[in-house]
């Protein structure tokens, strides 16, 4: 798999290694994949966040690439991970939210 349309996926200073090898995505988009693990939780009831939390969830991963894309600010994996969870657990929930909203709107 070739991923090299995004710019910091390749760079080792900014990816995770495991047994050597380099993971094939940044610290940052590792983060968000493993929140996307979340989405069971959110689909299934089991917990609910409401739509303004969601996008507050979001808002440190964008924070985090936008100043550290424009303002020459570096961040550290830890963070681009951390900022990563928190960004894929609020887009599962605002998907979720969304999907509830449209299909309520549907079902009328």
């Amino acid at each position: 798999m070739n991923i090299q349309f995004v710019s910091c996926h390749r760079k080792a200073e900014r990816s995770f290694f495991w047994r050597g090898k380099q993971f094939p995505v940044c610290a940052r988009c590792t983060g968000i994949y493993l929140g996307y693990l979340s989405f069971p939780v959110f689909n299934f009831d089991l917990y609910y966040i409401s739509s303004l939390f969601s996008i507050l969830l979001i808002m440190p991963t964008l924070l985090d690439g936008l100043t550290q894309a424009y303002m020459r600010r570096e961040s550290t994996n830890f963070i681009r991970l951390t900022t990563g969870i928190l960004g894929g657990v609020g887009a599962m929930s605002l998907i979720i939210n969304i999907g509830t909203f449209i299909g309520n709107l549907i079902l009328k």
